[in-house]
């Protein structure tokens, strides 16, 4: 496995766990509970930029990468 597919594979995975805290935000009624999912997700879509731009650098290192 690449680099290049690691990251692609990680950044899914933390949109994904962000999409979930915001649903769970959406679903409780209890307003810390909500906070606290709200926080999570924007922690995790802070993650998922930071993996992304992380991906930028990988392509412009590594040629190859665009070919995965």
């Amino acid at each position: 496995m690449t680099v290049g597919t690691q990251l692609e594979q990680a950044i899914a995975s933390v949109q994904s766990a962000a999409a979930s805290m915001k649903t769970f935000a959406l679903a409780t009624q209890d307003t810390q509970a909500k906070q606290t999912f709200e926080q999570l997700a924007q922690a995790l879509d802070s993650a998922a930029e930071t993996l992304r731009q992380r991906q930028e650098y990988v392509k412009s290192q590594e040629p190859q990468y665009g070919d995965n």
